[in-house]
C-alpha cells in the first residue's frame, strides 16, 4: 500500500489556506465550522495543477457555503480543473472523514485497495464516500472522492459566491489558468451554468 498520495481536489480545498484547517484545525474565517484536523498536521509537501477527465457539477446543498456543493463525475464528457496536494495516505483519510463529518483516526481510515486497483471504490451511501483513482504523477496515484451518484442522477443547485470565490481562488493560485479561463470554467459547470455568467464569476476572481 502506497504511503503517499496526491489529494486530488476539485472543490473548496483547491485553496491551500482552505485545507490547512483540515489539516492543523481550526476554524476558518467564514467560522461557520470548526475542524479538528489531522493526525498529521505537516502540511502538502507540494501543490501542483492538474486536470482531470469528467465534469464537476454542483448539488445538494453545503451546510458551509450555503448553495450547491461541487461533486465530481469521472465518467462524464469533459475536463476539470483541479490541484493536487502531496500528502500521506492517513491525511487523506482524515481529511475525507472530515468532509463527511466525522472525526478523524484510526477508526475511520479506509480501505483503498479497491480505489487504487480499479480506479473506483464505492465505500457508502455518503456524499463523499465514493473513492476515484483518476490517474498517477509522479509514480503516486492521483486519488480524491465523490459521491456514488452521477451527473444526471440528482437535481443541480447552484453555489453561492463565497464557494466559487473560493474555488476560483485555489485554481488561480495553482498557476496554470488565468482569470478568463477560470472564470468561463466555472460558469460552465452544471448547477453554476444558468445561474452564474462567465462575466459575474470573474467580477468574484477580480473584485
Amino acid at each position: 500500500m502506497t504511503t503517499e498520495v496526491w489529494y486530488t481536489s476539485y472543490g473548496s480545498n483547491t485553496h491551500v489556506d482552505r485545507l490547512a484547517y483540515y489539516i492543523v484545525g481550526g476554524t476558518p474565517p467564514d467560522g461557520a465550522r470548526s475542524y479538528p484536523g489531522c493526525r498529521d498536521r505537516r502540511l502538502p509537501t507540494a501543490s501542483v495543477p492538474v486536470e482531470l477527465a469528467g465534469v464537476l457539477y454542483f448539488a445538494t446543498e453545503s451546510a458551509v457555503w450555503t448553495g450547491g456543493r461541487a461533486f465530481y463525475d469521472p465518467y462524464a464528457d469533459g475536463r476539470v480543473l483541479a490541484r493536487a496536494h502531496r500528502i500521506t495516505t492517513e491525511q487523506f483519510c482524515d481529511i475525507a472523514a472530515q468532509e463527511m463529518y466525522r472525526d478523524p483516526g484510526p477508526d475511520t481510515d479506509l480501505d483503498l485497495t479497491g480505489a487504487l486497483r480499479d480506479g473506483r471504490a464505492v465505500l457508502g451511501d455518503g456524499r463523499y464516500e465514493t473513492l476515484v483513482r483518476p490517474g498517477t504523477l509522479d509514480g503516486l496515484p492521483l486519488l480524491t472522492f465523490t459521491a456514488p451518484w452521477r451527473l444526471h442522477d440528482v437535481p443541480w443547485n447552484s453555489p453561492s459566491a463565497g464557494y466559487l470565490r473560493h474555488l476560483a481562488a485555489g485554481l488561480l493560485a495553482a498557476g496554470a489558468w488565468d482569470a478568463d479561463t477560470v472564470a468561463g470554467y466555472l460558469a460552465s459547470c452544471p448547477g453554476a451554468a444558468g445561474h452564474w455568467t462567465e462575466r459575474r464569476v470573474h467580477d468574484l476572481i477580480t473584485g
